[in-house]
């Protein structure tokens, strides 16, 4: 799952032709983001996103996938676990968005619009020109300290972002998720499923000292890998390292379901 004012490029670009055989992958655009449409009314809060990745797992009959999430995609993989469980069988998170810190507003800049009116408005007037007059600097600030990829605005996805109906979903998911998040962090201490982080120690975007060290001591056998010098988009600049980060954790994750399977099938009648 992709971050905020991402797309399913995000993996498919940069993972999916590196994988290699033994492995179904699966990306998907969060309603709004992408190829998607967010249904009338929706309002991009976390608990509704991951019940739509809930549904989204039921109606491809999925088997407790492990869940990557990225960034604001973390933060909706970390609600399915705790409000999911049985849905999945781990989450794998780069650089995600783990907590509610001071400033968030101030930080999303032109994105925080609470009026839906005015958020339309501006999504269909000023947003788009305003958003290519600035793509090149935007860009330069999510990637650093590395350097964005040519093929990013075509292969990677970042055309798809500015079209009046993207900016409109990802202002919404701006505004949305501070009305769960504090409440979500609260419940990390009951993620018991096999869980990981991988985060750039450069990252300017989310900070790992607020969103990735804290989550050591809250989340049991968390599996935590830092890479000195990277910045927030790991899977474009370290596709290796993220590859084998993930493969890691769907070796746990899918031998505890198996394991756990086995346990449930083989247990004595009376206990």
């Amino acid at each position: 799952m992709h971050g905020l004012g991402a797309q399913l490029h995000h993996f498919r670009h940069t993972l999916f032709g590196r994988f290699g055989p033994g492995y179904r992958l699966i990306a998907l655009d969060r309603p709004g983001s992408g190829y998607s449409e967010r249904a009338s009314g929706a309002t991009g809060r976390l608990p509704e996103q991951a019940e739509i990745v809930r549904r989204f797992i039921e109606a491809l009959g999925l088997e407790r996938p492990l869940v990557v999430g990225h960034s604001l995609g973390g933060a909706v993989a970390l609600t399915l676990a705790v409000e999911h469980p049985e849905a999945i069988s781990g989450i794998a998170l780069l650089a995600p968005l783990t907590h509610l810190e001071a400033g968030m507003r101030e930080k999303s800049g032109l994105l925080y619009i609470p009026s839906r009116l005015r958020r339309w408005i501006m999504a269909y007037t000023m947003a788009i020109p305003t958003s290519l007059r600035y793509a090149r600097p935007t860009m330069e600030f999510i990637f650093a300290p590395q350097v964005f990829s040519a093929d990013y605005m075509v292969d990677g996805g970042g055309w798809l972002g500015l079209r009046p109906a993207h900016f409109y979903a990802t202002s919404s998911d701006v505004v949305a998720v501070e009305q769960d998040l504090g409440r979500i962090e609260r419940r990390y201490g009951e993620i018991v499923m096999p869980a990981g982080i991988l985060f750039g120690t450069a990252d300017r975007v989310i900070d790992v000292r607020t969103h990735g060290e804290p989550l050591r001591s809250r989340i049991e056998r968390l599996d935590f890998e830092s890479i000195d010098g990277v910045g927030h988009m790991p899977q474009f600049v370290e596709p290796d390292r993220v590859i084998a980060f993930i493969k890691r954790l769907a070796t746990r994750a899918f031998s505890d379901s198996i394991s756990n399977r086995l346990h449930d099938n083989f247990k004595e009648p009376f206990g």
